[in-house]
């Protein structure tokens, strides 16, 4: 049987995991993730997304890192966004969610959308927004978690392969 552990990581263990992150990050992309990269992205660009923009806003409080292992190997991340304009003190915003490819269909998205709406109510929050790529794969994911349809986006980004444009779904829920 496989085991799970979602937890949130600490200002001091952040650089033990940036490998580990990247790494995820790198596989995710690759198999077509559409989490604001292109293709080719490599463990080096998912490093300095890590170190240069990710860890300064957890070390400044302003975002949370969710890290799951599976059997004790990181297997995915997500984010929450915790600061936001100040007319908005009850809102965060999921973010990069992402799970690694060999890890998947073992409950860990589940596992992480549980523990960010954990961590979204132990800061308070009584609001949660995402955007995810319309008919992606998370999409029922997030319908699961209770998160509802806001609004769909055609036409909003690039495909990682940069082939087509895909339109992006906004989904909220209220805590």
């Amino acid at each position: 049987m496989t085991r799970i552990a979602i937890r949130a990581l600490t200002t001091d263990e952040l650089d033990a995991h940036a490998e580990a992150l990247a790494r995820i990050m790198a596989e995710t992309v690759s198999e077509g993730a559409a989490i604001g990269y292109m293709q080719p992205f490599t463990v080096a660009d998912g490093l300095a997304f890590f170190t240069t923009q990710v860890f300064p806003e957890v070390r400044a409080g302003r975002r949370r890192l969710l890290m799951a292992e599976l059997d004790g190997a990181a297997a995915g991340s997500v984010q929450l966004i915790t600061a936001l304009p100040p007319n908005q003190p009850h809102r965060c915003e999921v973010a990069k969610m992402m799970v690694a490819p060999a890890a998947r269909r073992n409950g860990i998205g589940r596992a992480l959308m549980q523990a960010v709406e954990a961590e979204a109510r132990a800061a308070g929050k009584s609001l949660i927004t995402l955007d995810t790529r319309t008919g992606d794969r998370a999409e029922p994911l997030y319908r699961a978690a209770g998160f509802e349809t806001a609004g769909v986006i055609p036409g909003f980004a690039l495909d990682p392969d940069g082939r087509a444009l895909h339109a992006t779904t906004y989904m909220f829920k209220a805590l």
